[in-house]
């Protein structure tokens, strides 16, 4: 293993420390718990918090989006490990201004567990909290079984829509409704082609040949649909895109945004060639795009691979992406259409 850290077992709080020094007008910590993250500054009153959780080893997953126009606060685990329920609570408790608060994370069962707990406590409290689970992996379970699907890069275009909509200071009904909306909307598949070392345990969560590649694998090192020798970025992205456009599906006519996620390890250079296949399949099928992101947006820590998200738009999820949102490892400007 070969890293910049200090020690395996402070590397999520040095990592924390790290962030918190780095961004103190943007976010900030509960109870000095480096665990829980919330946004700086005053809360805005009527406003739905928004809060979300997760291990450790996907920045900026999952707490890279805690920022104006999106989330209000995440609990964080260690690496691949879910937080407690009692850092979850916490946040809850940090984010509440009266109008409730939303919980968005991913299909785990771990999260699912801690954040049920979490929820039950709050309302002890008086607050009362709805959940979201994002479930947008196609590779982890057939269609017709959506519930069984991990959540894995899709779940940002949860956060972007949710955040804009509790912006508008929506009720938590409608805040929750947008967010099951783009998570029904969504569709994601990933790619590894090596595996990624939790610090902690100091060797390769799993082993790939010099010339293989496994398709579908998740964001944890979780077994994928198909392994077997490196194809082109043309052959891989027509497979990945071919079976994403089928699962919902997408068809002529529709209007998408597309995400091209670095999975830790991958040049944008190859993330923008694997971009080119998306455009040119999407133009076939008569799908257009309206809004396209490239980048790391749900890592597996040193992991090279990527992920392709497709998320089905209308109206009002189209008004939500466009709007404003600004955090540490999130910019964007109002964009027009």
């Amino acid at each position: 293993m070969k890293k910049f850290l200090n020690k395996p077992e402070t590397f999520v709080d040095e990592m924390l420390e790290g962030i918190i020094a780095a961004h103190p007008d943007k976010l900030t910590t509960v109870e000095n718990d480096l665990r829980c993250i919330v946004k700086a500054g005053e809360k805005k009153k009527g406003k739905v918090g928004l809060a979300t959780g997760g291990g450790s080893g996907h920045l900026p997953l999952f707490l890279g989006y805690v920022g104006d126009g999106i989330l209000d606060g995440c609990s964080v685990g260690g690496v691949f490990q879910s937080p407690s329920s009692e850092q979850m609570l916490k946040v809850t408790k940090a984010i509440d201004s009266g109008a409730g608060v939303l919980y968005i994370y991913g299909n785990y069962g771990g999260d699912i567990m801690n954040f049920d707990l979490a929820a039950e406590m709050a309302d002890m409290e008086d607050i009362y909290v709805e959940s979201i689970v994002a479930a947008d992996d196609v590779a982890s379970a057939v269609k017709g079984e959506e519930s069984k699907r991990r959540g894995v890069a899709g779940i940002f275009y949860v956060y972007k829509t949710a955040g804009a909509k509790a912006d508008e200071l929506a009720p938590i009904d409608e805040v929750k409704r947008v967010a099951e909306k783009a998570a029904a909307n969504v569709r994601t598949m990933g790619v590894a082609l090596s595996p990624c070392i939790v610090p902690e345990v100091g060797k390769p969560s799993f082993t790939l040949g010099d010339d293989e590649m496994e398709i579908g694998m998740g964001i944890h090192g979780e077994p994928g649909i198909h392994r077997g020798k490196l194809e082109t970025a043309d052959e891989v992205g027509s497979r990945m895109i071919s079976a994403i456009l089928e699962d919902l599906p997408f068809g002529k006519g529709d209007e998408v945004s597309v995400l091209v996620n670095g999975l830790g390890a991958t040049p944008k250079e190859e993330m923008y060639i694997i971009y080119r296949k998306i455009d040119h399949m999407l133009k076939e099928k008569g799908i257009s795009v309206f809004k396209v992101y490239i980048g790391e947006f749900a890592t597996s820590m040193e992991m090279t691979g990527f992920s392709i998200s497709l998320l089905k738009l209308d109206d009002e999820l189209k008004q939500l992406l466009a709007k404003p949102a600004n955090t540490p490892f999130f910019e964007q400007t109002q964009l027009t259409f």
